[in-house]
C-alpha cells in the first residue's frame, strides 16, 4: 500500500467520523432537551431503560454520546447504577443496528441524503435546519464507507496482506487484540466491523477469525470511555468500567463456543457480509439478555470494588458537582444543562446568607453573621467555576438558542455574585454591628426590613425558576418587585422622619435606630435589584418587553414642555 492510498484511507475514516459527529450534533440540537426528558422518564424500569438506550443510540449513531449523558446522570445521583447499566446494554445493541443498515449496499442513496440535508439546512431554521445537518452527516457516512471499501478492495487479493492476516487464523486471541486496538485507535466500532465484513467477504480472513475480531471490536469500543473518561471521580467511572466488564465477560463466554457458533452462522448465513453483521448484533443481544436480570447485584458488586473515597464523603461546598468537562466537546447541550444545575446551587448559597441576616436580627448573635459571610467565599468560587465552564464551550458548535442560554447563565451567575457581594460588604456587617451593640429596632422600624427579606426569599426562588423555564409572565412579576422595594424603602424613610419629628426627649437614639434602618433598607433594595436582573431582565429583553431607559425621550420632553407653556399663555390671556 503506497503513501497516497494510506492518505486516502485515513481521509475516508476521518470523513466517516465527521459524518457521525454531524448526525450526533444535529439530532442533539434538534431534540436534545427531549432526549434528556425521555431518558429521565424511562430510567426507572430496567426494561424501559434498555429500550431507551437502544432507540436513542440508533438515532444518535453513537453509544458514546448516550453513555456520556447516562454517566453524568449516574455520577450526580439522578438515576441508579442498575438503570444506567441497562441503558448501556441497550446502547450496545443500538450500535449494531447501524452496522445492520450499512452492511447493505446503500451508497447509491448517499447523494440524495446530502441533497435533502442541504435544502433543509439552507431553507429552514431551528429544528428542521438541525435535522438537515443530520441528513448531510448520514450521506457523508455512506460516501466515506463506500470510498473506504473501494480503496481496500484492490489490496484484498495481495499475497502479503493475505499472508499477514492468515497468520492469525489459528490464533483467535491475537485477532481479538488486533481488532480491540484498531477500534480504540479509530474510535468507531462501526468502521472496524464493516472492515472485518469486507475482509471476510473477500476471503482474506476465515469466518472464525472474523467473528473473533468482531468480539475484539466490541471490547475496544467499550475501552475508550474508560481510558478517556470523565475526571478522577470514582463514581463516574463505575458505569464505563461496568460496561467494559459486561463486554469482557460476554466475550470470554463467546470465545469458548466460537467454533460451534461459526459453523452455525456459516450454515444459516453463507453471505459473510450479513453473517458478520448478524454475529455482531447477536453478541450484544445475548450479552444484554444474560446481564439484564442480574444488574442490581452487579451494580452492588461495582460499588464494593469501587467505593467512594473517604475524603469525598465530606465534600467541599465550593467544589462543583455537575460540571462534567467531557460534555463540553462531546455534548454541548448536556454541558449547558450541567451549568444550569450548578447555577441553582448559587441560589442555595445566597439564600443561606439571607437566612443569616434574618437570624442575626432576631437572635442578636454576632457569630451568625460571621458564618453567613463565609458563604460568600463559596459562592464566588462556584461562580468562577461555572463561568469558566460555560466560556469553554465552542461557540461554533452551538446553535442560536444554546448561545442565548449560555449568555443567560453568565448573566445569572454575575448578578447573583453581585447580590452576594452587597450582603457580604454592607448588609451582614451592619447587622453584625447591631448584634454586638445589642441594638433592637422598634417593631415599626423592623417591619419594612422583614417585608423586604420575606419578599427577597420568594424572588430568589422565582429567579431560579426563570433560569430553567423562560416564562414572560413570571419574569414581568419579578421585575415589578423593584417598584415594591422602592415603595418599601420610601415607607422606611417616612417612618424615620415621622418618629424623628414626634420624638422630643431621646432624639439621639431615634437618629441611631433610623440610620441603621435606612442603611439596611437601601442595601436590601440593591440586593433585590441584582436578583431581579439575574433572571427577569434577560427573559424580558429577549421578548422585546424591556425598555432601554426609564427616562422620557428628550424630544417628548421638549414637546410636553412646549404644550405646558402654550397652556399657560392661554390661561394668562
Amino acid at each position: 500500500m503506497n503513501f497516497v492510498s494510506i492518505i486516502d484511507l485515513a481521509g475516508s475514516v476521518a470523513l466517516l467520523l465527521w459524518g457521525v459527529h454531524m448526525v450526533q450534533t444535529g439530532v442533539q440540537r434538534a431534540f436534545g432537551a427531549r432526549l434528556n426528558q425521555i431518558l429521565s422518564k424511562t430510567l426507572r424500569n430496567k426494561i424501559q431503560a434498555f429500550f431507551a438506550g437502544l432507540g436513542i443510540t440508533a438515532v444518535l449513531q453513537s453509544s458514546t454520546a448516550t453513555g456520556l449523558m447516562i454517566t453524568s446522570f449516574t455520577a450526580n445521583g439522578v438515576i441508579g447504577l442498575p438503570s444506567a447499566l441497562a441503558v448501556m446494554l441497550g446502547a450496545n445493541v443500538g450500535t449494531t443496528l447501524i452496522v445492520q443498515l450499512l452492511s447493505f449496499d446503500v451508497s447509491r442513496i448517499a447523494p440524495l441524503f446530502v441533497l435533502i440535508g442541504v435544502v433543509m439546512f439552507r431553507r429552514w431554521m431551528n429544528a428542521v435546519r438541525d435535522l438537515g445537518r443530520s441528513f448531510i452527516g448520514l450521506g457523508l457516512i455512506l460516501i466515506s464507507l463506500h470510498q473506504f471499501l473501494e480503496i481496500l478492495q484492490p489490496y484484498t487479493n495481495q499475497p502479503s496482506l493475505r499472508l499477514m492476516l492468515g497468520s492469525i487464523a489459528d490464533m483467535p486471541l491475537i485477532a481479538v487484540f488486533i481488532a480491540l486496538v484498531l477500534t480504540w485507535i479509530m474510535h468507531s466500532s462501526v468502521a472496524v466491523v464493516l472492515l472485518i465484513a469486507s475482509f471476510a467477504s473477500h476471503n482474506v480472513i476465515p469466518p472464525e477469525t472474523a467473528f473473533a475480531m468482531v468480539i475484539g471490536s466490541n471490547i475496544g469500543t467499550a475501552l475508550n470511555p474508560v481510558l478517556e473518561g470523565t475526571g478522577k471521580d470514582i463514581v463516574s467511572k463505575r458505569l464505563p468500567i461496568g460496561n467494559l466488564l459486561n463486554r469482557v465477560i460476554g466475550a470470554a463466554i463467546c470465545m469458548l463456543f466460537l467454533t460451534q457458533m461459526t459453523r452455525w452462522f456459516i450454515y444459516y448465513y453463507p453471505d459473510m457480509n450479513r453473517s458478520v453483521a448478524n454475529f455482531h448484533t447477536l453478541f450484544n443481544i445475548v450479552t444484554a439478555a444474560v446481564f439484564l436480570p442480574f444488574l442490581t447485584p452487579y451494580a452492588d458488586f461495582l460499588k464494593r470494588i469501587m467505593p467512594r473515597p473517604k475524603e469525598e464523603k465530606t465534600e467541599d461546598p465550593s467544589k462543583p458537582i455537575y460540571l462534567d468537562k467531557s460534555a463540553l466537546k462531546q455534548s454541548p447541550m448536556l454541558a449547558i444543562s450541567n451549568a444550569i444545575r450548578e447555577s441553582l446551587r448559587l441560589c442555595d448559597a445566597l439564600e443561606k446568607m439571607l437566612y443569616g441576616v434574618d437570624n442575626t436580627l432576631k437572635s442578636k448573635t454576632p457569630q451568625i453573621a460571621i458564618e453567613a459571610r463565609r458563604v460568600d467565599i463559596i459562592l464566588d468560587k462556584l461562580t468562577n467555576s461555572i463561568q469558566s465552564y460555560v466560556t469553554a464551550l465552542d461557540p461554533e458548535s452551538l446553535n442560536r438558542n444554546e448561545l442565548t442560554q449560555t449568555e443567560r447563565i453568565l448573566t445569572f451567575c454575575t448578578q447573583i455574585a453581585n447580590a452576594s457581594d452587597v450582603l457580604d460588604r454592607n448588609v451582614l456587617p451592619t447587622v453584625h454591628k447591631m448584634a454586638k451593640q445589642r441594638i433592637i429596632l422598634p417593631d415599626e422600624m423592623m417591619q419594612p426590613l422583614k417585608d423586604m427579606l420575606k419578599r427577597m426569599h420568594q424572588n430568589l426562588r422565582i429567579a431560579a425558576t426563570l433560569l430553567m423555564n423562560e416564562d414572560e409572565t413570571i419574569a414581568r412579576k419579578l421585575a415589578e418587585e423593584k417598584d415594591i422595594f422602592r415603595e418599601t424603602e420610601n415607607q422606611a424613610n417616612s417612618i424615620y422622619y415621622r418618629r424623628l419629628r414626634e420624638e422630643t426627649t431621646n432624639k439621639k437614639n431615634q437618629i441611631l435606630y433610623g440610620s441603621f434602618m435606612l442603611e439596611l433598607a437601601r442595601d436590601l433594595k440593591r440586593t433585590n435589584t441584582h436578583i431581579v436582573a439575574s433572571a427577569a431582565y434577560p427573559v424580558l429583553d429577549q421578548s422585546g418587553l424591556l425598555l432601554p431607559s426609564r427616562l422620557q425621550p428628550e424630544d417628548d420632553t421638549n414637546l410636553s414642555t412646549d404644550k405646558e407653556l402654550s397652556k399657560r399663555e392661554e390661561n394668562e390671556e
